[in-house]
């Protein structure tokens, strides 16, 4: 039986030490994500009902009608009057964190993860992207959710040059993660665009604090339509490890963009059925044998079913071929 979570804070006061946080972030794992050894906890990006024009509870039926108890959103900050007359499936700063809190307790769904995703590496990144992502760390402190989701932009910056960029990014996170570790949440860099697809930029952001709130979420979609290799992209992160988006890619979209793009929103097709599928049961693979027992979060297109019903459905069963236990 589903049990609402404790907030955050209880639970960090009552079973966690300070030092076992830090042993917990340094493996990979934000607290909330944690499930037995050998298992896994699946979710899903809202991403997935933009073009049907849901609303955020609605999502949440979803998710209680399948049985999923994880959910990742975008942040608002703001108001938007597509999202106000319900017909977008993410959710604004501005609504009460402690009362949706209780709305998702009812549908017995949490959050794994909220997407801020501004792109950092932009010009306005520190006057746009930073206040937004740590209005987002205090609202996620105050939910009980785990993580923020962060990247840069799709494109090499217009009027700077990599390196100067790279240090304007290094400050940004500098101070995000101030926030992040007195609010004790872990801030992930997603690969997504222009400099976080590159490894080695990757490793060099990574190092831009030595902090254990700042790890990294791993997109087997972006890594692939980059033109890398997903499974040896998460191999070398895998112990930042600590949200993952599971997405495949076309064929169709693979042939005639993979190498010249960084990143796509939602896979348009489901999970199992495109050319990406082998390099996810890879991925699964590294994970499992490294203890990962995180959470997947599925990305594709939703239009209302059945794309995304067919990817739980082949994830599931994945799982279950690999020997990983679904955590709820």
């Amino acid at each position: 039986m589903f049990k609402p979570d404790p907030t955050r804070r209880t639970v960090l006061k009552t079973s966690l030490s300070a030092a076992a946080m830090v042993t917990i972030a340094q493996a990979g794992q934000a607290a909330e994500n944690i499930s037995p050894k050998g298992s896994m906890k699946i979710g899903f990006h809202t991403d997935a009902f933009n073009s049907a024009y849901w609303s955020f509870e609605k999502c949440l039926q979803w998710a209680q009608k399948n049985g999923v108890h994880y959910i990742e959103c975008g942040l608002i900050d703001g108001v938007s009057w597509i999202h106000g007359l319900g017909y977008q499936p993410h959710v604004a700063l501005y609504e009460d964190p402690i009362l949706l809190r209780k709305k998702m307790d009812k549908y017995e769904v949490r959050f794994s993860q909220v997407d801020a995703a501004y792109p950092l590496s932009n010009q306005d990144g520190p006057i746009r992207g930073v206040p937004y992502v740590l209005k987002s760390i205090a609202w996620a402190a105050q939910i009980g959710c785990p993580c923020v989701d962060t990247t840069d932009g799709l494109h090499a910056p217009e009027g700077i040059d990599d390196k100067e960029s790279m240090k304007h990014m290094k400050w940004q996170y500098e101070q995000i993660i101030k926030v992040a570790e007195a609010h004790k949440i872990i801030v992930n860099i997603e690969p997504h665009g222009y400099f976080t697809t590159n490894p080695d930029a990757m490793a060099e952001m990574q190092a831009f604090v030595d902090s254990p709130y700042l790890r990294m979420n791993l997109d087997t979609g972006n890594t692939f339509i980059a033109g890398r290799d997903p499974a040896a992209f998460l191999t070398r992160f895998i112990k930042k490890v600590a949200h993952v988006h599971v997405k495949d890619v076309s064929k169709s979209l693979a042939d005639s963009i993979r190498g010249n793009a960084t990143g796509i929103a939602v896979s348009a097709c489901s999970l199992g059925e495109g050319v990406n599928a082998d390099n996810i049961k890879k991925c699964l693979t590294i994970l499992r044998d490294n203890g990962y027992t995180g959470m997947l979060s599925m990305e594709c297109e939703g239009a209302g079913g059945p794309m995304i019903e067919k990817s739980l459905t082949w994830l599931r069963g994945t799982l279950k071929e690999l020997g990983i236990v679904e955590a709820k």
